[in-house]
């Protein structure tokens, strides 16, 4: 391909890994001043507790129905209004000084958050030709990761030579910035497709409809929707697994603070060394072993670090798990757009990210409340071992030969 040619074909999609890397960026910015500003509201650790249950309730309460409305929108233009909406509330958010009323705010600030995932997801598989997707999906995993480190840095130094509320402004102009890239994206629906989507009323009858519709679609599929789940297994037991990382690291392994600093930067390392390697091998390697080493390799960096009694091995551990992430991420998102219909993509998305949100909340408290009856390393470790049995079968079930139709750069969409 000549260098005319390829400029043209990454036109759009350099574009929009644009918007989404200001987009990323900003989100942690506004994350960690979002937790400062309600420290110093407080002064209490339950207070800023409560904001990740805010957060999560937001997710669930939104998933239910959102994919109705995304499936029936112009991608495009909600992707827009999504993210001015979010920069909007978010403008306003230091102006109140009540925990309720903030509470409040990051509740429906997280709403048009959760919808604007399933939207860009629908959006990409719309916009990206299938030849292309795996390679978007790896920049998009090193755009991620770059976020991941420069956004707490970025925060850091705002907070030196201003407040947290200078960060959350940062946070409003950077959703700004990447709303207005979207308008100068390319309309990839036709009117007339929209139209024939939007004839009905929005109402519960159509929601109890959609979610046949994804219960239907799941019978019919049940290869692509056990992938699916085995998927969204990990991601479950390493957000509760993580939720226990501090504790584990400060009261089981005895680190300082200092340490278990360094500890978070060899992660974040890890992440951006994963997600370069990534990038420079995603062509040559299938999306089948991306989704099946991936996470069987996060797996083993989770069982390393559990079983870790001294912080080199900690270390170790937590640089493996991050640098494989990458890899995982990059092929699941890569089956999830070829092999999950593009017109309904936002129901089943938004439908089965329900489940997943729910099942992070009840694994977590689980965790949680386990952790203080047995023992932290107990715990993580069984959540590590448990980890590996699955990513173990997510393996096992993807480098099948009679499945491998599943993993090629064909559409089933369109079969």
């Amino acid at each position: 391909m000549s260098m005319n040619k390829l400029l043209e074909a990454w036109r759009y999609p350099a574009i929009l890994l644009f918007s989404i890397g200001v987009s990323s960026v900003g989100s942690w910015i506004y994350f960690i001043a979002l937790n400062l500003i309600v420290l110093n509201l407080t002064g209490s650790a339950i207070a800023v507790s409560g904001l990740y249950i805010v957060r999560a309730s937001s997710t669930l309460f939104s998933s239910f129905w959102s994919g109705s409305l995304i499936d029936r929108l112009n991608k495009k233009y909600l992707m827009f209004v999504l993210n001015n909406f979010q920069s909007l509330l978010i403008i306003i958010l230091p102006f109140f000084s009540t925990l309720a009323w903030i509470y409040v705010l990051v509740f429906v600030i997280t709403i048009a958050s959760s919808m604007y995932h399933p939207t860009s997801m629908t959006y990409i598989t719309k916009l990206i030709p299938i030849e292309q997707r795996k390679r978007f999906n790896s920049l998009r995993s090193l755009l991620d990761s770059g976020a991941f480190i420069t956004g707490p840095a970025i925060a850091g130094m705002l907070f030196t030579i201003g407040t947290p509320n200078t960060a959350i402004y940062l946070n409003a102009i950077a959703l700004f910035l990447s709303a207005c890239i979207t308008l100068g994206m390319p309309n990839v629906e036709a009117n007339e497709e929209l139209t024939s989507k939007t004839n009905h009323t929005f109402s519960f009858k159509l929601l109890v409809d959609d979610w046949k519709l994804v219960i239907r679609f799941s019978l019919k599929n049940s290869y692509i929707m056990i992938i699916y789940f085995l998927f969204s297994a990990m991601i479950v037991m390493m957000t509760a697994t993580d939720s226990l990382e501090a504790a584990f690291a400060t009261q089981v392994l005895s680190l300082s603070e200092g340490e278990y600093g360094i500890l978070v930067s060899i992660a974040g390392a890890g992440v951006l060394v994963g997600s370069l390697t990534n990038t420079a091998i995603v062509e040559k390697v299938s999306t089948a072993w991306l989704i099946g080493m991936g996470s069987v390799i996060t797996a083993l960096g989770y069982l390393t670090f559990t079983s870790s009694y001294t912080f080199l091995i900690a270390s170790f551990g937590c640089f493996l798990l991050s640098f494989a992430t990458a890899f995982a991420n990059t092929g699941f998102y890569t089956f999830y757009q070829n092999n999950i219909p593009v017109d309904s993509m936002g129901r089943i998305g938004s439908i089965y990210g329900f489940v997943e949100a729910l099942f992070v909340i009840i694994i977590t408290a689980i965790f949680g409340v386990a952790a203080e009856i047995i023992s932290i390393r107990n715990v993580v470790i069984s959540a590590s071992i448990i980890m590996f049995l699955v990513a173990s079968t997510l393996l096992i079930l993807n480098i099948q030969p009679s499945k491998a139709r599943f993993y090629r750069n064909i559409s089933k969409l369109n079969e």
